[in-house]
């Protein structure tokens, strides 16, 4: 059976790219090791007399630490982690957009604790598990191709989305202020994200739930409400109607709120 996910494709091919192989080759490659990219290929190199299976692996570990010791800005950054200003040079030197959300695609690819950091593991395990050359152009041709992807690619968007939850929050805390989580929802619901915007009439939920939210909401936004606002958004993108909607839902009540407040204002607009 064909990969069904863009992760998938993306392994195949760059599977192939790497080895020479057929896709029907990497595909039963990459399914042994549950499409684990870097696995596949030390597995066919040592099936196929490549030797042993830690060489390529090993290899690269230290191209990827070379580069992020390259980056690092030795009176500035500590041995193990990129700071903000390394941070953010690397990331516009590969493309990433500061203010749209290849920003969060990249920190997610990094497994960046917060915005202003990137970790060496998080380097050179990201950049491993993506299965391309150690070259920054590589890299942002990599960026580019998944960010072409994730406005239509909602289990890409869906990962990018909550793990800006992550990298977004201050310090230990556990929720969102508001402010930042409207910054946030304007940041990731636009290209090359995923518009919040009906399939059909276009109505612009995003605008809609942000305005309910600063005349009704006083409160920071926790995980949950975080990533359920997602999984409405999907839901009203499709059904503009919000007919999938129902009082007896396990929606967070912030949602069911919103749900009643856009009905009363709708039928306040018909009766004008």
């Amino acid at each position: 059976m064909p990969p069904q996910t863009s992760a998938q494709k993306a392994a195949v091919s760059n599977f192939v790219a790497i080895t020479g192989a057929s896709d029907r080759t990497a595909t039963k490659y990459l399914k042994n090791v549950s499409y684990k990219l870097n696995e596949a290929i030390d597995a066919f190199f040592q099936a196929n007399g490549g030797g042993s299976g830690a060489a390529p692996g090993a290899h690269k570990d230290g191209q990827l630490n070379q580069l992020f010791d390259n980056l690092r800005n030795e009176q500035e950054d500590s041995k193990d982690t990129l700071g903000a200003d390394s941070a953010m040079g690397y990331l516009q030197s590969i493309g990433v957009g500061l203010e749209d959300a290849s920003l969060f695609l990249a920190v997610e690819l990094l497994q960046a604790p917060s915005i202003g950091e990137i970790p060496r593991a998080g380097f050179v395990n990201g950049w491993k598990e993506a299965g391309i050359e150690v070259k920054t152009e590589a890299q942002a041709a990599h960026l580019k191709n998944l960010a072409g992807l994730m406005a239509r690619e909602r289990d890409l968007f869906r990962k990018v989305y909550r793990y800006a939850f992550v990298a977004g929050k201050e310090g230990e805390q556990r929720a969102l202020s508001l402010d930042m989580a409207l910054l946030y929802w304007d940041t990731l619901f636009k290209k090359p994200g995923q518009s919040w915007v009906g399939s059909s009439t276009k109505i612009d939920w995003l605008n809609e739930w942000k305005f309910f939210l600063q005349e009704n909401w006083k409160r920071s936004v926790n995980r949950d409400m975080w990533n359920q606002t997602l999984e409405f958004a999907f839901k009203s993108i499709d059904d503009e109607s919000l007919g999938f909607w129902s009082e007896d839902g396990a929606w967070p009540g912030v949602i069911d709120e919103f749900v009643a407040w856009y009905k009363r204002k709708c039928e306040m607009e018909l009766d004008a």
